[in-house]
């Protein structure tokens, strides 16, 4: 992997044509906070979170882990296997950072408005 930062979001597809691009985008791929869709080279596809990355020296030699929903064992999926991934979910911290945070509950209490410490629904 690039010791460069590739950064992802909702809405991209990584074709495992262009190998490099896959490989230096592992990082980002097990960092984004949302699902993403695999399309096997078979046509199947894998929707999950990703949660951990396997490396190796090429993209086929890596794999993904990933948690399913709906399915209570992980699955890992070799990297072989893959023909795309696409970003396909919210990335559920978005905008969730410490200073927005800190921000929203100043202008609430400004404002006179109830400013709680409890956190926002992710929905």
């Amino acid at each position: 992997m690039s010791t460069e930062t590739t950064s992802i979001r909702e809405g991209d597809a990584l074709d495992a044509s262009d190998q490099a691009r896959l490989l230096d985008s592992l990082d980002a791929i097990r960092d984004f906070r949302g699902d993403v869709t695999l399309v096997l080279k078979g046509g199947a596809t894998i929707e999950g979170f990703v949660f951990d990355v396997i490396v190796g020296s090429d993209f086929g030699s890596c794999a993904l882990r990933l948690l399913v929903p709906g399915d209570a064992n992980r699955r890992t999926v070799a990297g072989h296997e893959i023909a795309a991934i696409r970003i396909s979910g919210r990335d559920a911290a978005a905008g969730k950072t410490w200073e927005n945070w800190v921000r929203r509950y100043a202008q609430k209490r400004l404002a006179g408005e109830r400013a709680s410490i409890e956190s926002e629904t992710l929905d």
